[in-house]
């Protein structure tokens, strides 16, 4: 297991560096966006239909 390790970090550090693509950068601002929204949601309704005493 130890040595799987190794050889995987060695690998990683073997890489060269990838910039993001445009299309992968939307990808993640659409993602975290719809997050926040749905979070948003999800507390409104929790707050609406769920009142705490």
């Amino acid at each position: 297991m130890a040595t799987e390790n190794v050889r995987i970090a060695d690998e990683i550090k073997k890489m060269e560096y990838e910039p993001l693509l445009p299309v992968e950068k939307k990808l993640i601002g659409w993602s975290i966006g719809i997050g926040i929204v749905l979070l948003i949601i999800l507390i409104w309704v929790s707050y609406t239909f769920f009142p705490g005493q």
